[in-house]
């Protein structure tokens, strides 16, 4: 078991909880993650899905095998951290999907993380750096995708509860959720030459390009998600860990980014 302790006020817990359900509702293979405290410690607790004599392996240390002049230890800012590197790497026939999981339109790796993706653009995850996704090696010779994990850093989750009211309230169409859900960025490039990393929008869109059987599948899973089953997911949170603010601002953020997500359809 792994405890993660929370920084105090920024959100990290609830933020890790939630993303946790609506792993769910999507089907993806997940960290499972519950709130917990240890010690007097807020935090949330998570069962390691490495299985027993394997070992998890990050993307830097796997993209270093394959991408001349990776430069692994370098995390943030990676220009060479592309869609495009990574969709390759993952098309090998040698990684299979998670242990238990399987879909008529999801056969290979690059395709499940494609739903990875697609789950970033809907909450507004911006840390899918390359040490928060990787394969899973088990002797002798199974190698997998790992379930997607570590999502803490979205629905919004650094805002303070007065910048979200005002986001919510405003006409000012710059300082708005829409605004703000446009802003996301993700931790991909789309070339090594690009000084700003993709959007959240655009890595899912530029890898759906790429797997675009998989990508009008994770679309279409998206859009069979009924609403009042994400509204469930919110009004469990105690109010202890989560204000009503924080809700309201990442029930407004997720139908934002649904929408647009949705809206790709017709380009798949």
């Amino acid at each position: 078991m792994l405890f993660k302790e929370g920084r105090p006020n920024t959100g990290e817990n609830w933020a890790e909880k939630v993303a946790c359900e609506l792993c769910g509702l999507l089907d993806l293979p997940h960290a499972y993650y519950e709130l917990a405290i240890w010690r007097g410690t807020k935090g949330v607790v998570t069962k390691s899905f490495v299985p027993p004599g394997g070992r998890l392996v990050f993307g830097n240390e796997l993209l270093a095998r394959f991408v001349k002049g990776y430069a692994a230890d370098r995390v943030y800012r990676q220009t060479q951290h592309t869609v495009r590197a990574v969709i390759a790497v993952l098309r090998a026939n040698t990684i299979r999907l998670p242990l238990g999981y399987g879909s008529n339109s999801t056969t290979h790796a690059a395709d499940l993380f494609v739903g990875y993706l697609l789950l970033d653009a809907w909450i507004g995850n911006t840390d899918r750096h390359h040490e928060n996704w990787g394969l899973l090696v088990t002797p002798p010779r199974r190698i997998e995708l790992a379930p997607t994990f570590d999502h803490a850093s979205s629905l919004g989750r650094e805002e303070t509860d007065e910048r979200r009211m005002e986001r919510l309230m405003t006409k000012d169409k710059r300082g708005s959720v829409d605004a703000y859900a446009a802003r996301a960025r993700s931790a991909f490039f789309h070339s090594p030459a690009d000084r700003r990393p993709l959007s959240t929008l655009g890595a899912f869109r530029v890898a759906a390009r790429f797997q675009r059987r998989a990508g009008a599948f994770w679309l279409a899973r998206l859009a069979s998600v009924e609403w009042p089953r994400v509204e469930t997911i919110f009004n469990d949170m105690p109010s202890s860990e989560m204000s009503e603010v924080s809700k309201s601002f990442a029930q407004k953020l997720v139908t934002i980014n649904r929408e647009r997500l949705l809206a790709l359809r017709s380009t798949l």
